[in-house]
C-alpha cells in the first residue's frame, strides 16, 4: 500500500507544480495586459496560448465588463485546488506510507 501512498504524493507534488506554474503565468499575463504589448511577441503569444484554456471558461459565465476579472477569479480557484486538492492528496498519500 505504501507504493500506492508515494504514487499520491508525487501526483500532489506535480499537482502543485502545475498550479503554481499557472498562477505565476496568469500574474505575468494580467501584468503584461497594463501596458498593451505586442501582439507578435513570441512571449506575448506563448502567454496567452499557455493561459487562455483557463481563463476563457471565466469570462463565458462573467458578464462583459471594463475590467477582466478573470484573472481573479483563476486566481482564487488555484488557490482552494493548492489548499484543499494538493493538501488532500498529500495527506492521503502519507497516511498510506
Amino acid at each position: 500500500m505504501f507504493v500506492f501512498g508515494n504514487l499520491l504524493v508525487a501526483l500532489a507534488h506535480v499537482a502543485d507544480a502545475v498550479l503554481t506554474l499557472f498562477y505565476w503565468l496568469i500574474l505575468i499575463r494580467a501584468l503584461i495586459s497594463w501596458v498593451s504589448p505586442d501582439p507578435y511577441n513570441p512571449i506575448v503569444q506563448f502567454l496567452y496560448r499557455m493561459t487562455e484554456p483557463v481563463l476563457e471558461p471565466f469570462r463565458r459565465f462573467l458578464p462583459t465588463m471594463v475590467i477582466d476579472i478573470s484573472p481573479i477569479l483563476a486566481f482564487l480557484v488555484i488557490i482552494f485546488l493548492k489548499s484543499f486538492l494538493v493538501t488532500s492528496l498529500y495527506e492521503i498519500g502519507r497516511g498510506m506510507q
